[in-house]
């Protein structure tokens, strides 16, 4: 297997190259790059690196299959924009496997994912109204987003119910301040009841380790709740205030 020097004129010539080629096809498909740079800069580095070895733009996510041309080419590796992204992947994902190209809407969406992720893991503000919105469309939350949530709960941006599913000893040793309803996963069928009227508003269930509430999560889906999140790794990853009783 040929080596590639990184820093070799020829590499970063090849690159430079590369980097056009990019920007060409967003152009000629409407798509745009992922807001992820990493991604983007890892893909395109994969991309003239095959090309130098290769001769082609093989897919850098895929093992190139065949020693000779004529073998590369029965093998039917993916070159790209490579056939599978532009009819099945990108109409359907949002973005190709490798990630660099993305429909504006899907990198719009990852780009808001990210400033959200970014917010509620540095704490380097509070939510906005929007971002607490989308949030809770999360099937899972770790500790840092339900706190996140809690906040913006008390500062009237959002409304959601906070579900304990533990059972009610485990509840009086310690739960979540601002839990609204315990409903104990072993008397749930009963105990959900009270939750009927709530069947369109945002639900969050936790317990101890994120194991139980998230079959209460998905035994809630089946009975018609439409918006239910599960705080994952449960109680014991959540480092917002507790109270006991």
């Amino acid at each position: 297997m040929q080596q590639i020097d990184m820093n070799s004129d020829e590499f970063q010539a090849q690159l430079e190259k590369t980097w056009s080629f990019v920007e060409k096809v967003n152009k000629q498909f409407g798509w745009v790059q992922n807001p992820n740079d990493e991604v983007n800069e890892g893909v395109t580095m994969g991309l003239a690196r095959n090309k130098l070895i290769y001769g082609k733009q093989f897919c850098p996510c895929f093992m190139v299959i065949g020693e000779t041309k004529e073998e590369q080419k029965a093998a039917d590796n993916r070159v790209c924009p490579c056939k599978p992204a532009i009819e099945k992947e990108i109409p359907e994902d949002g973005l190709c496997h490798c990630g660099i190209f993305c429909t504006p809407e899907y990198a719009a969406a990852q780009a808001q994912h990210d400033e959200i992720e970014e917010v509620v893991h540095q704490h380097s503000r509070g939510l906005t109204t929007e971002e607490a919105a989308v949030l809770l469309k999360e099937e899972q939350l770790d500790g840092d987003e339900l706190e996140a949530l809690i906040e913006a709960k008390n500062l009237g941006m959002v409304n959601f119910t906070l579900v304990d599913t533990r059972e009610h000893m485990e509840f009086k040793m310690g739960h979540i301040v601002g839990t609204d309803i315990l409903v104990p996963t072993s008397q749930f069928y009963a105990k959900v009841e009270a939750l009927a009227g709530k069947k369109k508003e945002n639900i969050i269930v936790y317990c101890h380790s994120g194991s139980r509430s998230f079959q209460v999560q998905h035994a809630m889906k089946g009975m018609g709740f439409e918006n239910v999140c599960n705080l994952r790794p449960g109680i014991i990853g959540f480092s917002g205030e507790t109270q006991r009783g």
